[in-house]
């Protein structure tokens, strides 16, 4: 087994602390997880410090042991520099396509309600009003700026679950190193495409060439269920951030292999 490489261990014990302190001082979750961009919580440092909070022990554990597993391989032959470069760039890419995905969706599922022309400022409203805060304990909806806007404007159960459905994906927020990760198991396979490689419930080796891509596949299909391997989503979208991840490796790969990257430019 190869031992840790500096980059590597730096990043795990990053990730560790940010875990610990989340779970000491809760609060951090509304600073450095990932909101949405529209979201008034959103903070322009999100896109990075994102990555380094994690939703739970099996979260953090799954990332951090694909980390040294794929990382400590790859900063071996790039060097540290470079290494850190393509992990920061790969969850930055996740980052991105995450909150493109979110946009898309919420623009579609507003416009399927537009007939209840509402303005601007009703949207800011219903997107990011807490619907806990919305209800009583029976049920039934408080006077509020929120039961406002709908009344105003005649909203109907199905209107109102598709609002819901958009508010919610409004107020996720996203965590986690695993769009990293992706990024380099992508790279891992690009670098070692012959590499025997498992997993706890494949018995039998299969090549980094087939693995990497049959990992990706895996997690599409249980991301559109809201579940995942490498992490977790209780949107069923946060899929999207691994995929963004993993492009961006997959990008980022394909031009460094096409212009042979110059190694000194980095170390």
């Amino acid at each position: 087994m190869m031992n840790i490489t500096p980059v590597v261990k730096q990043l795990l014990i990053i990730n560790i602390i940010f875990f610990i302190g989340s779970q000491l001082v809760p609060i951090a979750d509304s600073y450095f997880a990932l909101y949405y961009f529209e979201n008034p919580m959103f903070k322009f440092w999100q896109p990075l410090t994102h990555m380094f909070m994690h939703g739970g022990i099996s979260h953090i554990f799954f990332n951090m042991f694909a980390l040294y597993s794929f990382g400590s391989a790859l900063e071996h032959f790039w060097g540290g520099k470079k290494f850190l470069f393509f992990y920061i760039s790969c969850g930055l890419g996740a980052a991105l396509l995450h909150t493109l995905v979110n946009y898309l969706q919420i623009q579609s599922l507003m416009n399927s309600v537009s007939e209840l022309n509402f303005t601007n400022s009703d949207i800011k409203v219903l997107l990011n009003s807490d619907l806990r805060n919305v209800f009583d304990e029976n049920g039934k909806m408080i006077a509020s700026n929120f039961q406002a806007i709908l009344e105003r404007v005649n909203c109907t159960q199905e209107q109102y679950n598709v609002i819901e459905q958009a508010n919610l994906i409004s107020r996720s927020t996203a965590v986690g190193a695993s769009g990293a990760v992706y990024g380099l198991l992508v790279a891992f396979a690009f670098m070692f495409p012959n590499a025997q490689l498992g997993i706890m419930f494949i018995p039998i080796p299969i090549k980094a060439m087939y693995f990497v891509p049959g990992i990706l596949a895996i997690d599409l299909v249980l991301g559109l269920k809201g579940s995942s391997i490498f992490g977790a989503g209780s949107t069923g979208i946060a899929h999207f951030a691994h995929l963004g991840g993993a492009l961006t490796g997959f990008i980022m790969m394909w031009y460094w292999k096409k212009n042979q990257f110059n190694h000194k430019r980095w170390n």
